[in-house]
């Protein structure tokens, strides 16, 4: 318990540093704005793609791996939308019903490579990389999908794949597992220069998930955000690593996929709530709360699995 607790604590550490850093007047109120495009449109695409063209996936169960997870998010997914009544007869209305599902579905894929370094090293990095690129198309699809079902937004559904699939995350993503699977030798100054920027992408977008806190917004949050908080924190890790148990995965990678289902959700899903019609201020509440509350379950969730 004590490991798993040290492997995590500097990753909290620096998100409560991002927190204090934010409200903070030393800096510019635009920078944390320029931080997360930086991230997003440079330090994460040359991170996954370095990560995911070098990584040896030899070790990796892609099979089993790729079915248990996508598997259970798609299953989370379909009883979410089943339940859709049971959430409208209790006053839930379709925008509050989206922040609820985005929350529950998508993953801070950033904070479980930060703890995967920590607790596996290279091959612990290349799985999470691994899930990432093969889940982040399918989990926006869906997220999108209902944004313009339930939200209200006015989007053309076509207009909004295209920028789906120009996303840098998901393309480098792509490129990466292309390059690695066709076997394709990038120039060596390159790689370098790629590899030395993604270096920076882990701190700082730890950082920046710290900025993106609002401790006011948790306060008085609507009853229906412990829905997805003990979703996302409890009942997705339990099944996922569940499944993996079944399946006889190696200890290993039962211990990265707990890992990558116990984490909270990622902040990117506000900006989509607030332009497409979702109820934002009700996503960061949960995304708070959430994040706050995985300083207790992700150890727990990890301890557990330590004992099979």
């Amino acid at each position: 318990m004590q490991i798993i607790f040290e492997s995590i604590l500097p990753i909290f550490l620096i998100v409560a540093l991002g927190a204090v850093l934010r409200r903070m007047t030393l800096f510019d109120a635009g920078l944390w704005n320029g931080l997360e495009q930086l991230g997003f449109y440079v330090l994460f695409p040359a991170y996954l793609f370095v990560t995911l063209a070098t990584a040896d996936y030899s070790s990796i169960d892609i099979g089993p791996v790729t079915a248990i997870y996508l598997g259970a998010i798609l299953l989370m997914a379909a009883l979410l939308i089943a339940a859709w009544p049971l959430f409208r007869n209790r006053g839930i209305g379709g925008p509050q019903f989206t922040s609820v599902f985005q929350t529950a579905t998508r993953w801070n894929g950033f904070v479980a490579l930060a703890i995967a370094e920590r607790i596996a090293d290279k091959p612990g990095v290349a799985m999470v990389a691994y899930l990432m690129g093969a889940i982040i198309i399918p989990i926006n699809f869906l997220n999108i999908g209902l944004l313009i079902w339930f939200g209200g937004g006015n989007r053309n559904f076509l207009t909004v794949t295209r920028k789906l699939v120009t996303n840098p995350m998901v393309f480098s993503s792509l490129l990466g597992v292309a390059v690695a699977a066709l076997g394709v030798e990038i120039y060596a100054p390159v790689m370098s220069v790629l590899d030395l920027i993604g270096r920076c992408a882990l701190g700082i977008g730890l950082l920046i998930v710290g900025a993106g806190l609002k401790v006011e917004d948790m306060l008085k949050p609507h009853p229906v955000a412990i829905v997805p908080v003990f979703i996302k924190l409890l009942a997705f890790p339990a099944f996922v690593v569940a499944l993996a148990l079944v399946a006889g995965l190696d200890h290993e990678t039962v211990m990265l996929l707990g890992l990558s289902a116990s984490v909270p959700t990622a902040m990117n899903g506000y900006l989509l709530a607030k332009q497409m019609g979702g109820d934002a201020p009700l996503y960061a509440a949960i995304s708070t709360i959430q994040t706050i509350a995985a300083f207790v379950t992700m150890p727990l969730v990890l301890a557990v699995i330590a004992i099979f």
